[in-house]
């Protein structure tokens, strides 16, 4: 079965472990690339989450699919000796697991990446 998902790259292995042993999760995000695209998700729509880099990303891609809860906006204040800039903007989204996925097809739209995912089975999977 065919999915349409909002992708997020760059997610910790660990984050995507822990979500493979508890399927409901809240997961923080930093990048702009991310957080851009969790800007424009809605409640109730699939991310597809994988380790992998945004630059990395090619129709093969495997990862984890998830139904978005929740996602929560703010910005926090960070230390001046830590970098240039004083505040960062951070989501917040709960997210439940749905399956596993490929990519099949890619799009890009503007700073956001959508892509048409395969659901798989466990024993597809090649992902560590």
């Amino acid at each position: 079965m065919d999915i349409e998902a909002i992708m997020l790259s760059g997610i910790a292995r660990r984050v995507l472990d822990e979500l493979l042993h508890n399927p409901y999760r809240t997961i923080e995000v930093r990048s702009a690339r991310n957080v851009e695209a969790l800007e424009r998700a809605e409640a109730g729509g699939k991310l597809f989450l994988t380790y992998d880099s945004a630059e990395d990303i090619h129709v093969g891609t495997e990862g984890l699919v998830v139904e978005l809860l929740r996602v929560e906006e703010m910005e926090t204040r960070i230390p001046w000796e830590e970098s240039d800039e004083r505040e960062v903007t951070v989501c917040r989204a709960q997210v439940r697991l749905v399956g596993l996925g490929r990519i099949m097809e890619i799009r890009r739209e503007g700073n956001v990446t959508k892509v048409r995912i395969r659901e798989l089975m466990p024993h597809e999977m090649s992902m560590g």
